[in-house]
């Protein structure tokens, strides 16, 4: 089928069906938040509705759509909705579309989170942006296949997943799924993560070093510093020496400027906990956590290696660290007592460079080009550690998304109906795309 006449047969978003959906899927995020071990969502909430929209097209009632709900932990399905095309191994899939939702405070908002409200063009309520905007919107796609029936040589899969906001657990979404083999026809073309936001495409994400840095001193009274080992001032002067060789061994890469990266890699303190205790007390010890928002032209392995090196180094040297006024000191001698600094990481996840060569990213850029009118490919040192993981096992992952980066994850989330019809429009024109 031509471009144009393809475009013309799946036409524009059904907009009353699509609000239909995404007010009930909205309705449902209060137990889609994902917090464990408070908050553990309940994913085939959203699949039910997913479900009554298309199992009327589906194979058991005499239509096109080959339906499959797995999954692997009760309550927390996944669901593939596979439309068939006529050319074994010609493929194309959009996958990436979660069920959980990020936790909610009611009180923090100025409307309801947990129902959809619309304010002109915005759509408002948890996940309109991140992700279950994008769970209605692939599932309007899917039922306009199936309602039209183009005839296409390559086969369109959809994947709706469970658990993408919780790295920590593991076995229940789409890891489950590759490790099944489920997804592996996948790797025969292009596979669109929706799940980013602002309409572009998204072609850079960083990877996460979450670190801590335990400090190690001596209690003493503060009319008495000479007699104490600040573990204040001794984790600050170690993370600014840590900070400063970390620049130094990890600067600006050139390839950062190619992919559009909004910063280059960062290593930077986000918490500081201390025991506690009265104002005239030196504390002993402390804690720095943080993290490394590392772009993906960087080893995580080599900087994990060097930010202990650094470390090991501080420990030996303590002699050689800047202190602070007249008596401070990180080594008492008389009582053959040092000052320490103890250096521990959270699992570390891998940043993505997308494939700028490949047919997929082609495609993407010219759609959206066709249906925002511009097309400008960004990076950002956000996490998706999901998407690493696909590109790993050979997936040839492009991303993007539909709703608004400045609502991500924050209260007051919304979207756009406007943009939610373009995203539409670049889903269909990708498929044309193929088609020819």
């Amino acid at each position: 089928m031509a471009t144009s006449n393809l475009k013309q047969t799946l036409g524009d978003l059904n907009k009353e069906s699509f609000i239909s959906l995404l007010t009930k899927i909205i309705g449902e995020s209060k137990f889609l938040q994902n917090n464990p071990p408070e908050l553990i969502p309940e994913e085939d909430r959203v699949i039910k509705h997913v479900l009554d929209c298309l199992l009327p097209y589906s194979t058991t009632t005499g239509g096109p759509l080959i339906v499959n709900h797995v999954t692997y932990f009760p309550g927390r399905g996944n669901l593939i909705v596979e439309y068939p095309g006529t050319q074994p191994g010609k493929i194309l899939s959009f996958v990436g579309m979660h069920m959980d939702v990020v936790t909610a405070n009611p009180n923090d908002w100025d409307f309801d989170p947990f129902s959809l409200s619309i304010d002109g063009d915005k759509l408002r309520g948890r996940g309109t942006t991140d992700c279950l905007g994008h769970v209605a919107l692939v599932t309007e796609l899917m039922k306009r296949l199936a309602e039209t029936k183009p005839k296409l040589e390559s086969t369109v899969v959809a994947v709706f997943i469970a658990n993408e906001e919780n790295s920590a657990i593991t076995g229940v979404g789409v890891d489950a799924l590759v490790k099944d083999g489920l997804l592996d026809k996948l790797k025969g073309g292009p596979l669109f993560w929706i799940d980013t936001a602002d309409k572009q495409p998204c072609i850079g994400t960083g990877g996460m070093i979450p670190w801590k840095l335990q400090v190690t001193g001596k209690l003493f009274h503060s009319g008495l510093p000479h007699k104490a080992i600040n573990a204040l001032e001794l984790g600050m002067e170690a993370l600014k020496e840590i900070q400063l060789r970390f620049y130094k061994d990890f600067p600006p890469h050139p390839d950062e400027q190619v992919y559009g990266f909004a910063t280059p890699s960062t290593m930077k303190p986000t918490q500081w906990n201390y025991p506690g205790g009265g104002i005239n007390q030196i504390p002993a010890e402390c804690t720095i956590s943080g993290d490394v928002r590392l772009t993906p032209f960087y080893n995580v392995k080599d900087v994990m290696s060097k930010l202990q090196e650094y470390v090991d180094y501080i420990n030996e040297n303590l002699n050689k660290l800047d202190t602070r006024g007249p008596v401070s000191k990180y080594i008492l001698h008389d009582e053959n007592l040092r000052g320490s600094l103890t250096l521990t990481f959270d699992e570390a996840t891998s940043g993505v460079a997308c494939d700028l060569n490949s047919r997929g990213f082609h495609v993407l850029c010219k759609a959206t080009e066709e249906a925002v009118g511009h097309v400008k490919p960004y990076s950002i040192t956000g996490s998706l550690p999901l998407i690493r993981e696909l590109q790993d096992e050979g997936f040839d992952v492009q991303t993007a998304g539909y709703g608004l980066m400045a609502t991500y994850h924050a209260k007051n989330e919304y979207c756009l109906l406007s943009d939610m019809c373009q995203g539409y429009h670049v889903f269909t024109g990708i498929i044309a795309q193929l088609e020819d």
